[in-house]
């Protein structure tokens, strides 16, 4: 499983890591035994929230990690509802508490909301102070949001900033790609595979797919996990709930694809306009 920096916090990480979003409607056996695989396999990026089914699953992760929580790098999210000062302390006690740890490797801000970032920011500070989290960055920020948030909190402090990102999704390209490029926040994509809308194999799209992925022996979901994370700060987390799932998803970890084939898959799957904020599901 190839690994790197994720963003300035000297933490190597696998570029491909396990997601938990909708696992709540999942069963949770299958769904435990599905993270498990993925350490197994270095999948050991396990992120969360306390949205995802108002903290359940957050207490699925608990039981997937129990016994390799040193071998974890594991993140979790506060709803910006909550995201006051004194409300990022609590929320970050109550998702410690459902993952049955004493801290997180990174807590986020779930997208920008009403409360002023610098409260959140304070919080967060003093959450890295007092060993509750190693590290803390945002989601759903675009190139504008990013820049205001540096005008309080130094770029080292910023360790990621988690998108949407598919590869019919690829608008963070033109300016948020760049951005975290440049300031060394690694960009970390959920929903790598739209969310049950990937290209079917009639599509122009899954045609390229499946080119390339019969002439390199694998699959076409592990050809777009390889193209989502060629960028140097980039990450994935695509959501498994199944082993057999997981395990596919953990075989993209090693593919680099060749210019020849990111230029297949750039012409297949076109940026397009570069719109103003981020796109959300």
């Amino acid at each position: 499983m190839r690994e790197r920096t994720f963003g300035r916090t000297g933490v190597s990480v696998p570029v491909v890591g396990q997601g938990t979003w909708n696992m709540e409607h999942d069963d949770v056996r299958s769904c435990v035994a599905a993270i498990r695989r993925g350490l197994d396999l270095g999948m050991t990026h396990v992120d969360t929230a306390e949205l995802y089914g108002s903290g359940t699953v957050e207490e699925i992760v608990a039981e997937a990690i129990d016994g390799r929580r040193e071998g974890v790098f594991l993140v979790s999210k506060v709803v910006p509802e909550n995201a006051s000062r004194r409300g990022t302390l609590r929320h970050c006690e109550e998702s410690l508490r459902r993952l049955r740890t004493d801290h997180l490797d990174c807590y986020l801000l779930h997208w920008p909301g009403r409360h002023p970032i610098e409260g959140t920011v304070t919080a967060f500070r003093e959450l890295v102070r007092d060993g509750k989290i190693r590290a803390w960055g945002v989601s759903n920020f675009d190139e504008s949001e990013l820049d205001e948030l540096l005008e309080i909190a130094d770029a080292d402090e910023v360790a990621c900033n988690q998108v949407l990102y598919h590869l019919e999704e690829r608008a963070i390209e033109h300016a948020v790609v760049p951005f975290c490029e440049a300031q060394g926040i690694a960009l970390v994509g959920y929903s790598p595979f739209g969310s049950g809308r990937f290209p079917t194999p009639q599509s122009e799209g899954g045609r390229a797919l499946a080119i390339i992925a019969e002439d390199r022996g694998v699959t076409a979901r592990q050809v777009a996990l390889a193209f989502l994370t060629r960028h140097a700060c980039t990450f994935a987390i695509p959501k498994a709930s199944r082993v057999a799932h997981v395990e596919e998803n953990a075989g993209a970890g090693d593919l680099v694809l060749t210019d020849g084939e990111i230029a297949r898959l750039d012409e297949a799957f076109p940026r397009g306009p570069r719109r103003r904020g981020v796109p959300t599901l």
